[in-house]
């Protein structure tokens, strides 16, 4: 079974790569312009994440997917990389996986030259466990 926190990543990921949020069962498309925010998602990545969990959104999923978010949050559902490019994808728990990954139609994906997709970074957490290793190192 996915973790809220495991689809959370696997829309941040995507999102990171320019893919769109399908929203009210295919009529509209979102795509934030900020994604990360220093140590946190933006608030526009967490305004999507309430909005696609709610249930007037209607069926919400990831751009050249049919999965839709009420479903990856249920038991039927997974979150694995992709055995082609490694990012986040939804498999189900039992039964055949999806027919493609979202990144068939990204043209030259996988890319290993350019920074991958990442979750945010508490920079001033992760000085002081440098800090905390120097100190026990000594």
């Amino acid at each position: 079974m996915a973790s809220e926190q495991q689809v959370k990543q696997y829309l941040a990921y995507w999102l990171q790569l320019g893919k769109k949020v399908v929203v009210r069962n295919g009529q509209e498309t979102i795509q934030p312009k900020t994604i990360i925010a220093g140590d946190r998602y933006s608030q526009e990545v967490e305004d999507i994440w309430n909005f696609v969990r709610s249930p007037e959104s209607g069926d919400c999923y990831i751009e050249g997917t049919e999965q839709p978010f009420s479903e990856l949050l249920s038991s039927a559902w997974e979150i694995n990389p992709c055995s082609r490019c490694a990012m986040p994808v939804p498999i189900r728990a039992v039964g055949m996986p999806p027919e493609s990954c979202p990144c068939f139609d990204l043209p030259n994906w996988p890319d290993t030259e350019t920074p991958q997709p990442r979750d945010p970074v508490s920079t001033q957490a992760l000085l002081l466990k440098i800090r905390d290793r120097l100190k026990s190192s000594s």
